[in-house]
């Protein structure tokens, strides 16, 4: 099973500053985390660059994880990447972190389908390119699943990495958001579209789950 992360990439910003969350709690939140993933022997996917969901990879890593996945658009013309290096070729006693690379296309194609290339979702609080990601995801997959009329298109015609199906899950870790859920809005769409919606309190209930998940 592949869990994909999404997250803020300003943590002293979002966690420190918004959230009011202090550091030694912080940090300690992102250990539990990390075991939890080891523990539940999934395998994880995340965008090489700083922020949240590259710090609880390496916590993995270091724990013993399986597998750690990177979506890089590569073949992007616009932006580019070389402000990712550093972080692609982060390593873990002195072993690369990322075992395997996706090109994901360009930087507009990788923000709309970030969250589908893993079967379900962490997501580590939101953000504006974090919410991008989820929301663009979210209405992909109503198209694939044909809740649009007239249109309908698998997956893999997307991307052939991508791993969303049917029982496609966002993971939502409440500690991480000020009201601790979605607005109301984003609740009946995500319902609207058949996505399972899983609140998270603690990293023992995100065990748990991840485990009943597969």
């Amino acid at each position: 099973m592949r869990l994909t992360l999404i997250g803020p990439r300003n943590i002293k910003l979002h966690y420190q500053k918004f959230l009011k969350i202090p550091k030694q709690k912080f940090n300690s939140k992102l250990e539990q985390i990390a075991q939890s993933l080891v523990n539940s022997k999934v395998e994880i996917e995340c965008l090489p660059d700083r922020g949240i969901s590259f710090q609880i990879a390496k916590l993995y890593k270091q724990k013993g994880g399986r597998k750690v996945i990177a979506t890089i658009p590569k073949s992007d013309k616009t932006f580019g990447i070389k402000h990712l290096k550093p972080y692609i070729n982060e390593k873990i006693k002195n072993k690369p972190l990322f075992d395997k690379i996706i090109d994901s296309g360009n930087w507009f194609k990788h923000d709309m389908t970030k969250a589908l290339f893993g079967d379900a979702v962490l997501y580590l609080g939101s953000s504006k390119g974090t919410d991008l990601e989820r929301n663009g995801a979210e209405y992909l997959y109503k198209l694939m699943t044909g809740n649009k009329k007239g249109v309908e298109v698998a997956g893999k015609f997307i991307h052939p990495e991508i791993k969303a199906g049917k029982n496609f899950t966002i993971f939502i870790y409440s500690p991480f958001l000020k009201n601790k859920k979605f607005p109301p809005e984003d609740e009946f769409y995500s319902k609207q579209y058949g996505i399972n919606l899983i609140y998270i309190k603690n990293s023992k209930q995100l065990e748990k789950e991840l485990k009943k998940f597969k």
